[in-house]
C-alpha cells in the first residue's frame, strides 16, 4: 500500500461546505474504496501517542497502526491488487463533518464516542478507555482542581474538556479563565510557556506531551478523573458493510494479541520522533475492553 497526502487544505473546506448535502444518501464505502482504489484515514497533528503527524505528510500512532491494519483487511477483502492510502488531517471542530461527507473514510484520531456524536457518525470497537485530567507545572502550587480559582486554564478549541472541569464537584464555585489552543500541541504549548497554569485534555496527550517536553520533571497530573471515555475509531453512519468489515477486522486483532502489541509499542516502549516512552499501562477498564468488543456510548460507561 502507498501512502500519499489526501486533499489540500482548499479541497478540504469545500467539502466541509458541502456535508449537508453530502450526507443526504447513506454512503457506500467499499464501493467507493473498490472503483478508486483509495481510502482515507483521518489522521490528528498531535493527539498523543494514538495519532500524530512526523513532518512531510507521515502520519503515526496507536489508532493509525490500527487502521493500517484494518486497511490491509479490506483491500484483501476486495481483491486489491494495490490501494492507495491518503492521510487527511483533521481537527476537533471538523472530522465528523469530514467523516460524513465522505472525505473521510476511518477518523483514527482520539474521538469519544458519545451519544450525541452517534446520530451523526458510527464508531469501530473501543480499544482505549481514557481518563480526561488536568496538567499544571510544580511550582504553581496546584495540586486540586479547586486550586485553579482565578487560574488561566488551556483546552483544546472545539473540544469538551474545560466543560466536565466546571461540572466536577471538586471545582464547584471556582472561576478560572479559558484559554485555547488550536489543537493539542498548541494547547500544552500555552502551559508550557507559563501562558496558562494548566491544561486540560486525555490522560495519554497529557503523558505523552510531558514525556516529550524540555522538561519532564516539572509538571504533574491531578489526581482528579474528569471523565472515563471510550475512545474509538470513527466511521461513517448507516454504512453497514463497511462497519461490518473494521468490525470484524479489528476483533480479529483483539482475538489474536495484535493490539495488546501494539498498545505496548505505543505506549511502553519509545517512540519516535525523540524514542521516549510515554509509560502508561493499560488500565484494566481498556484490557476489558479489548475482551468484550463494544462500540457503547459514553453514556452507558457513565451508568455503572
Amino acid at each position: 500500500m502507498t501512502k500519499t497526502i489526501a486533499y489540500t487544505a482548499i479541497a478540504a473546506v469545500l467539502t466541509l461546505a458541502g456535508a449537508t448535502t453530502a450526507t443526504a444518501q447513506p454512503l457506500d464505502t467499499l464501493k467507493k474504496i473498490k472503483e478508486t482504489a483509495a481510502v482515507t484515514m483521518g489522521v490528528r497533528e498531535a493527539s498523543g501517542a494514538m495519532s500524530y503527524s512526523l513532518g512531510a505528510g507521515e502520519y503515526t500512532g496507536f489508532h493509525v497502526d490500527i487502521c493500517k491494519r484494518v486497511i490491509a483487511d479490506i483491500q484483501k477483502q476486495l481483491g486489491l491488487a494495490k490501494l492507495d492510502v491518503r492521510y487527511q488531517s483533521v481537527t476537533a471542530q471538523n472530522r465528523i463533518p469530514l467523516v460524513q461527507n465522505g472525505t473521510v473514510d476511518l477518523e483514527c484520531g482520539t474521538t469519544t464516542n458519545n451519544a450525541a456524536r452517534q446520530k451523526d457518525v458510527a464508531f469501530a470497537p473501543t480499544l482505549y478507555i481514557e481518563e480526561v485530567r488536568v496538567a499544571t507545572k510544580t511550582k504553581t502550587g496546584i495540586t486540586s482542581l479547586s486550586h485553579l480559582a482565578d487560574k488561566k486554564v488551556s483546552a483544546t478549541s472545539g473540544a469538551t474538556a474545560v466543560q466536565l472541569i466546571r461540572k466536577h464537584e471538586r471545582a464547584a464555585g471556582v472561576d478560572f479563565k479559558e484559554v485555547y489552543g488550536k489543537d493539542n500541541s498548541d494547547g500544552f504549548l500555552l502551559l508550557e510557556n507559563d501562558r496558562a497554569d494548566a491544561f486540560v485534555a486525555d490522560g495519554q496527550i497529557l503523558a505523552t506531551m510531558i514525556s516529550q517536553s524540555k522538561q519532564p520533571q516539572s509538571y504533574v497530573v491531578l489526581k482528579e478523573i474528569l471523565s472515563v471515555e471510550p475512545i474509538a475509531i470513527m466511521l461513517p453512519k448507516d454504512d453497514a458493510p463497511f462497519k461490518q468489515a473494521v468490525d470484524a477486522s479489528i476483533a480479529k486483532m483483539a482475538k489474536d494479541g495484535e493490539v495488546a502489541r501494539l498498545y505496548d509499542k505505543w505506549f511502553i516502549r519509545p517512540i519516535p520522533p525523540n524514542n521516549v516512552r510515554v509509560g502508561m499501562p493499560a488500565s484494566e477498564l481498556t484490557k476489558a475492553a479489548w475482551v468484550s468488543l463494544s462500540d457503547k456510548p459514553l453514556e452507558d460507561y457513565a451508568k455503572k
